[in-house]
């Protein structure tokens, strides 16, 4: 990595610290707690998308680098903007109910450096894309195809799990406070379609990124991006204070919906 690439990641990484503290700072008041997920969407993705337009060796984003970024910036645009119509609407992200319930008088303090860990996730994640857009290989290859595809797809199912949440919520008698559990279309696969899907788009840019014939060693490491965003869904900031949320709000309903619907792997009832 030349002395241009390095300042330019570093003022990738600074934006992003810079970015989710002012986001922790507007968003300490209760209520406000999904304007986090919506900055950080829309974050990530532009520093994604940065990340993979950086020159090489003074040498201008090629194909691939364009692609990626194209891709990166739609996956954060789409959610970002999704979370902020739900959140615009009145509907406040559990998750952080949770953490303030659980970590009391140490919210604000827990709160800043969690969303710090957060930046610094992005981080990765925007390394992720540029490994995917610098890959030095001539032309188009199958993976790249596979890649995009697999990006495509979990774009797409996000959104139609995303829409067919809001149907549901939008029911007659089906109101937030009805008791009952979304298990239609993707929600009767998986309890968390859209976390599955945002896995997802990661796994297409590994896909871009990795050669299998060895000629781009670094392509391995955007494998991170895959492996960070499972432990980060399914075991830290995800799923489980998500779940704890519905199992206070829905009960038996909700513990029923466990028995029979996979967690995370979209998988028959």
């Amino acid at each position: 990595m030349n002395l241009a690439m390095s300042w330019a990641f570093g003022a990738i990484a600074l934006g992003l610290v810079v970015v989710m503290a002012l986001v922790w700072a507007a968003t300490l008041r209760p209520g406000r707690s999904g304007w986090i997920d919506v900055v950080w969407s829309l974050a990530t993705g532009g520093a994604g998308a940065l990340a993979a337009l950086v020159p090489v060796a003074g040498v201008m984003p090629a194909p691939r680098a364009l692609l990626v970024a194209a891709l990166v910036l739609a996956w954060g645009l789409r959610l970002g903007l999704h979370i902020a119509s739900r959140t615009e609407a009145g509907h406040d992200d559990p998750r952080y109910a949770v953490l303030r319930a659980e970590w009391g008088g140490d919210f604000a303090a827990r709160s800043f450096w969690f969303l710090q860990i957060q930046a610094l996730a992005a981080m990765m994640l925007a390394g992720c894309a540029a490994l995917a857009a610098h890959d030095p290989a001539p032309g188009w290859r199958w993976q790249d195809g596979l890649g995009v595809a697999i990006v495509l797809l979990a774009i797409g199912g996000e959104a139609v799990a995303d829409r067919q949440l809001q149907r549901f919520r939008a029911g007659a008698g089906r109101g937030p406070n009805s008791g009952q559990v979304c298990d239609v279309g993707l929600w009767g696969l998986s309890r968390h379609p859209n976390y599955f899907c945002e896995w997802l788009v990661w796994v297409g840019l590994a896909v871009i990124a990795v050669d299998p014939a060895g000629g781009y060693a670094a392509g391995w490491l955007a494998l991170a991006g895959p492996l960070l965003m499972y432990g980060l869904l399914v075991h830290v900031s995800g799923i489980p204070p998500l779940e704890a949320h519905m199992l206070r709000s829905r009960g038996e309903a909700f513990r029923a919906y466990q028995a029979r619907v996979s967690a995370f792997w979209p998988l028959p009832k």
